[in-house]
């Protein structure tokens, strides 16, 4: 069969069913217009979803509407009305994933940040974390008008993320307190048999092929007291949205862990703790402010004034690390930091979307002195808490 008879059977269209179907699809994809030599008109569904697409993507006239040529334009205008009737039409035509990205280009592309300050625009977006980095970014000039309505996008997002991080995170730090109190008379279910084993070897016993285990080595169970102190150290540049979001999440996580003092910090050229607001991670969210400058130095000066217990604290530093203020400062405080027992650990994001452009000459400066910088998933953060808390190596991606 030729390659056209598998394209048509892999459709499950044939004949002249399986051309008009190609052709339909070539059309949504070129966008119409005499040069895309489908001569193909949509109708219905199909052509509510090409000026959709259109008017985000097509370049040139305002509107969304069609050019004398046929071929599609763009534009929202400075429309509130013709916004939300675009917001409407794409969540109807796209499932909620691509609606997202449609909105995040929108904004990008077409500057409507400043209608997004209205509450009708918020309350047909459909919220992500994106779209809350975005809130936090016009924070300032936000009208009180707005400004429930925003809290209101910015806590569903929350809520969602802690319902999907919450329980994996407590399980994993919990376990980790747990191990990190070792104890030499464990109940059963709490034998360490690795250490154990090792720890005995001297008693092994050749003609019954066994090791007499005269030493128990195993975990203690976490007391309610604090046992770790976890200060997380944020870098509240625009770039760092995401991470502010998710960082904001997992702190008021740890926070509700009794075994765990967290504190919570966010800084530009000035720094912000946040900690006493770790109850209602919204409220941490609309505590900081988005954009200016950087100075990892003086954040980390902060950091070091309210560490109490070195040996059982672990520091973690979420920044790209293009420093605005005194570089080899800040990499004397690090090392200072680790000479004195602290867990140093620096994320470069922390977010799904992959390391962001970063400060490459201090990211080698940090793993010189033993703190690797790399970008961490929210999937991958409890078990880098959970290592760091247990001072061992980092599962580094």
């Amino acid at each position: 069969m030729s390659g056209t008879g598998h394209a048509v059977a892999a459709d499950g269209v044939d004949g002249a069913a399986g051309e008009a179907e190609r052709l339909r699809r070539w059309r949504m994809v070129l966008g119409g217009g005499e040069a895309d030599g489908t001569g193909c008109a949509l109708t219905g569904r199909d052509a509510g979803m090409d000026a959709a697409l259109g008017a985000l993507y097509g370049g040139g006239a305002s509107g969304g509407q069609r050019r004398a040529s046929g071929e599609r334009s763009a534009g929202l205008g400075g429309s509130a009305p013709s916004v939300a009737r675009w917001l409407g039409d794409i969540r109807t035509y796209f499932p909620a994933p691509v609606v997202q990205v449609m909105q995040r280009d929108a904004i990008e592309r077409l500057g409507l940040s400043a209608l997004l300050l209205e509450p009708e625009m918020l309350e047909a977006v459909e919220p992500d974390v994106h779209l809350v980095g975005t809130l936090l970014s016009l924070n300032k000039a936000m009208p009180e008008t707005t400004r429930e309505t925003a809290r209101a996008v910015v806590r569903k997002v929350v809520e969602q993320l802690e319902k999907k991080l919450a329980a994996r995170t407590r399980a994993t730090v919990g376990g980790a307190l747990d191990r990190s109190a070792r104890t030499s008379r464990p109940r059963h279910a709490d034998i360490d048999w690795n250490r154990t084993v090792r720890a005995n070897l001297k008693n092994y016993l050749p003609e019954y092929r066994t090791v007499v285990p005269e030493r128990l080595i195993g975990y203690g169970r976490a007391a309610q007291s604090v046992k770790k102190e976890v200060v997380l150290c944020i870098d509240q540049s625009g770039s760092m949205a995401a991470s502010v979001v998710y960082a904001s999440v997992f702190g008021a996580v740890l926070a509700s862990m009794r075994s765990i003092a967290t504190r919570l910090v966010v800084f530009d050229t000035a720094v912000v703790d946040l900690t006493d607001q770790l109850d209602d991670p919204v409220d941490v969210l609309f505590g900081t402010q988005l954009g200016g400058g950087t100075d990892i130095n003086r954040a980390l000066a902060y950091c070091q004034t309210k560490i109490t217990r070195p040996a059982d604290t672990v520091v973690v530093l979420i920044s790209d690390l293009y420093e605005g203020g005194i570089r080899n400062e800040m990499l004397r405080r690090v090392a200072a930091m680790k000479a004195a027992g602290t867990e140093f650990v620096a994320l470069l994001a922390l977010s799904d979307e992959g390391a962001p452009a970063y400060d490459r000459e201090h990211a080698a400066a940090l793993a010189a002195l033993g703190a690797p910088a790399f970008a961490c998933t929210p999937d991958l953060f409890p078990e880098v808490m959970a290592a760091a808390l247990e001072k061992r190596p980092l599962p580094t991606p």
